[in-house]
């Protein structure tokens, strides 16, 4: 006990208890993973300042093994970083692994799966939405048409107030149905 480096204080703890999904061990682990990123950069001793000032930069979170293959990572930590940019302070960066975690309920995955689909950040997913969302889930795998005919057909299904975009209601309506949505929406750390 005398030798242990102090990383956070007990407020900044308790606070962090409060607003994620996490315990105090997992905050510190997540913490760990952070500093890895970036060793020279991230003090052992977070201030507050420290937690919402320091950020990583995206080429260095794509690094992170859970995020490599998925293609998504971009998209994700643009929706998580405040300024869009991808760059991620600490506090960003727990709140994702927070979100992806799965002690998360599935109401706030989705409202975060909505967010990232959402190119173009306009709070529906429209035809351009689906059509990017359903290019990196196949990986580029399928042509321009057979995109737009799934695409046709997701809205055909989901569109209940047929303006030709899903809102969020009518997202969650979709994945509530799908049972691996909770399997595909979660992070070990």
């Amino acid at each position: 006990m005398g030798n242990q480096i102090v990383t956070f204080s007990e407020e900044q703890l308790n606070a962090y208890q409060d607003c994620t999904f996490f315990n105090r061990k997992d905050i510190l682990r997540v913490f760990g993973r952070f500093k890895e990123l970036s060793p020279d950069t991230i003090p052992m001793k977070m201030t507050t300042k420290d937690a919402t000032g320091l950020k990583i930069p995206l080429q260095l979170l794509e690094k992170l093994p859970e995020f490599k293959e998925n293609p998504f990572h971009q998209r994700i930590f643009q929706v998580f970083s405040a300024d869009n940019s991808g760059n991620l302070t600490f506090d960003e960066f727990l709140d994702m692994f927070s979100i992806f975690s799965d002690s998360a309920p599935r109401e706030l995955k989705a409202s975060y799966a909505f967010k990232i689909y959402d190119y173009d950040n306009d709070k529906s997913l429209g035809k351009t939405d689906l059509d990017k969302t359903l290019e990196c889930l196949t990986r580029n795998e399928l042509t321009e048409k057979e995109r737009e005919i799934i695409v046709n057909k997701v809205l055909e299904e989901g569109d209940f107030d047929h303006k030709g975009k899903l809102s969020y209601v009518e997202f969650e309506y979709i994945i509530s149905r799908d049972p691996e949505f909770l399997n595909t929406f979660h992070i070990r750390i």
